[in-house]
């Protein structure tokens, strides 16, 4: 996908007059350092690595949770990967520029000359980058600490020397993203302390001049360019993250304590303006609350292993996007499926099959403290002892301030428009009544107001169907961010927001939430929540009002659809989970799925005033599918009744769980 200069005019209309100058101050820049080589990096001398792990952290890990690991290192050295949903067998000796999805392999070239969103020229990108953030090194590195297996270090050491003669400073695809070189500096600080012991350790590292080398014009880089303005968002977190973690535990050159210092300011700043006061990431897009909260954790255990001081309110911050994280999740620990998700990790040393979400509240009780409410985690994992053995416990960071936590589990969080509501049988909905997306471009959000999330002891009922890409295939991109993507209503055959680009809102809708009773269906009575959006305003007043219901007693969930203005065109749309089998006739659908073994079933009556059809796995255009995971798509069902609306009649929807 290349950017067209209507694009750029675009983009430039989202950003203020401090953000142009720095992004033309950044320009300069490249242009300077394109006519020169890369300078040398200071030289070292005496460089030591000290921020090991303390003794007991790796006999602190679950066997179980060694046997994973181990058993994933295992497949890694056999060269076998999948990543986005395409499976390598290569990863013996990989090529880093090649992407397996298209076979394109990327141009070399000075870094910032490379048209990497261009998928014709480069290939997929994030299929390039995936691998070198490194993390399957982690992988790797982490199998050695647990086993002593030394076959899994000389593996690593040989990959890294491997990347660093292909990737020499500011050369090629893998010099032109912040976040890319910022979680690979944070692999190398945990490839290095989860190598301490093997005799080769010292050799790869501190008294190797190619790795002192690369370490330094990483870190030189990101104090470089930093992500700007509209584009603050976790990214800029992720460059903050590694910059600060390289400075600590490979403070060997004159700038680091420099770099580390503007790193954690860095970090500070950023995190408080990428987190409500409530802890809900203000990108609103799930995994990114994931990837965020992972990079501050990894970032904070670098700061205690230093002996750094780190400021009260970084700790905070992580302790109530914890809290939120245990408040929103469902019974199988699955948190919602709002907005933008890529499978982004800050740090990786668990092998498949691990709990990431489990694992982030395992982690938040070892340094935070789990309230009554949260929800049991019976998983292990191995990265919670590590980090565990390095944080200091929240009481004692930094000197925490007291802080009140919440008594009972929150469902509705008001700044940031997320309401779950809750029912016997392990009832699960989450309505979307919140802001379009964070900054100006809102660049992970979906159009996808007054959406809702229906779950049934852990299966998508009525499901958010996800994200699948992000470049080269534009029609996907578009649909799965679309407003007839998701559990809500479409009218005139547009979505609620206007899309400048893949990353790009250039008129978002607004939400407001009317009423959110929350308490009464876990209580046996009824949960109400209330909410509009004027994206269909336009010069009409049309506003989209749903009132959504849930029942305890009759187990019934009713969704209400309002349309204030004209007569319009309208298209509701429900998107079933993959387990969900489908028998529509007429308005009313009959739903089964099987979960463990046990047969389920709900039905879901439909608005007779609309026209009802089921689409399932279609293409032209996309219509019917879910996407597990980025890179993968499978067919489901979804169900979209097509009519007119006024202001004159409502919608009414109702799904009824059986049994």
């Amino acid at each position: 996908m290349t950017m067209s200069a209507a694009w750029y005019l675009r983009r430039l209309s989202r950003m203020g007059p401090r953000e142009v100058g720095g992004r033309v101050g950044d320009a300069v820049r490249r242009r300077r350092w394109r006519s020169s080589a890369p300078p040398d990096c200071p030289s070292v001398s005496g460089a030591r690595f000290t921020a090991v792990l303390p003794a007991g952290a790796i006999a602190a890990v679950a066997p179980d949770a060694a046997k994973r690991l181990v058993a994933d290192a295992d497949r890694l050295m056999d060269g076998h990967a999948e990543y986005f949903g395409v499976a390598r067998d290569d990863l013996a000796d990989p090529d880093w520029w090649y992407d397996p999805k298209t076979g394109r392999r990327a141009p070399s070239g000075y870094a910032f000359d490379v048209p990497y969103r261009d998928e014709e020229a480069v290939g997929d990108i994030k299929q390039i980058w995936e691998l070198s953030r490194h993390q399957y090194l982690t992988v790797l590195a982490a199998a050695y600490a647990v086993s002593g297996d030394e076959r899994y270090a000389e593996r690593v050491a040989a990959h890294l020397r491997s990347w660093w003669a292909a990737n020499p400073p500011l050369r090629a695809v893998h010099w032109t993203s912040g976040i890319e070189l910022g979680i690979r500096l944070l692999s190398w600080v945990w490839i290095r302390r989860l190598l301490d012991g093997w005799p080769g350790a010292t050799a790869l590292f501190e008294d190797n001049p190619v790795a002192r080398q690369q370490i330094w014009h990483h870190q030189r880089w990101l104090a470089a360019f930093p992500s700007r303005g509209s584009s603050a968002n976790n990214h800029i977190i992720a460059e903050a993250a590694g910059q600060f973690a390289a400075a600590c535990a490979f403070g060997w050159f004159p700038s680091s304590e420099r770099w580390r210092d503007a790193a954690l300011r860095s970090l500070e700043r950023h995190l408080k303006s990428n987190t409500f006061g409530s802890g809900l990431n203000r990108e609103l897009a799930t995994e990114y609350h994931g990837l965020v909260l992972e990079l501050g954790l990894a970032a904070v255990a670098e700061a205690d292993a230093a002996g750094v001081p780190v400021p009260s309110t970084v700790r905070l911050v992580l302790l109530r996007m914890t809290d939120a994280l245990a408040a929103v999740v469902d019974n199988r620990l699955r948190p919602p499926r709002q907005g933008d998700a890529d499978d982004g990790h800050g740090l990786v040393v668990d092998g498949a099959g691990t709990d990431r979400w489990g694992s982030l509240l395992s982690t938040g009780d070892a340094v935070f403290g789990r309230l009554a409410w949260w929800p049991e985690v019976t998983g292990t994992d191995v990265r919670t002892p590590l980090l565990a053995a390095l944080l200091q416990p929240y009481a004692k960071g930094g000197k925490a301030p007291a802080v009140t936590r919440p008594a009972s589990r929150p469902a509705h969080f008001a700044d940031a428009g997320m309401t779950i509501l809750r029912g016997p049988g392990e009832i699960w909905c989450r309505c979307d009544g919140g802001p379009h997306g964070f900054l100006s471009i809102a660049a992970h959000a979906h159009a996808d107001a007054l959406s809702v999330e229906v779950r049934h002891d852990g299966v998508d009922v009525l499901a958010d169907p996800g994200t699948f890409c992000y470049h080269g295939q534009p029609e996907w991109r578009q649909y799965f961010r679309s407003t007839l993507g998701h559990n809500t209503l479409q009218l005139d055959g547009v979505d609620q927001s206007v899309s400048g680009g893949p990353f790009l809102w250039t008129r978002q809708a607004h939400t407001r939430v009317l009423a959110a009773g929350t308490s009464d269906a876990s209580a046996g009575g009824t949960a109400r929540w209330r909410a509009e959006h004027d994206g269909y305003r336009r010069d009409d007043g049309g506003v989209h009002r749903r009132v959504v219901e849930l029942a305890a007693e009759s187990r019934e969930l009713r969704v209400t659809d309002e349309v204030r203005g004209p007569r319009r065109a309208a298209r509701l749309a429900f998107h079933l989970g993959p387990a969900i089998t489908a028998d529509l006739a007429g308005n009313r659908a009959e739903l089964t799925w099987t979960r463990d073994g046990e047969d389920r079933s709900a039905v879901l009556d439909l608005p007779g005033q609309l026209n009802w059809r089921a689409h399932r796995g279609e293409s032209d255009p996309p219509l019917g599918w879910y996407s597990p995971g980025f890179g993968r798509k499978e067919p489901s069902t979804t169900l979209i009744g097509t009519g007119f609306a006024d202001g004159a009649q409502g919608f009414t929807t109702v799904l009824r769980f059986r049994g």
